[in-house]
């Protein structure tokens, strides 16, 4: 398809009409940038849902309690941050752990 057959879309951030494919290619990059890598104490790379592992004890604060090493967390949630992950624990509400205390199973 050549340039003059292309179907040319209006850019509300530029405010420019620009082709349709130009378009895709800088929201596609606009994408990539805002993704953030979040990487477990070894450097495997975490999503959301996965399960991790402790790899060493932690004193959760407010709680009154130690998390011991090895503790299984199950279905982990990226909170946006390259060093915190959002998780579930019985008797522990909103758990917050670092990335780098944990290991991906």
């Amino acid at each position: 398809m050549s340039q003059a057959d292309e179907d040319y879309v209006y850019d509300e951030e530029s405010g420019e009409w620009m082709a349709a494919s130009e378009l895709a290619a800088k929201q596609a990059a606009v994408a990539n940038a805002d993704t953030v890598e979040v990487r477990d104490a070894v450097g495997n790379l975490l999503a959301d849902g996965d399960q991790v592992t402790l790899i060493k004890d932690l004193d959760v604060k407010g709680a009154g309690q130690t998390l011991k090493r090895g503790t299984l967390i199950k279905s982990i949630r990226l909170t946006g941050d390259a060093q915190e992950i959002d998780c579930k624990f019985d008797g522990i509400k909103g758990l917050v752990l670092r990335a780098e205390f944990v290991r991906k199973r």
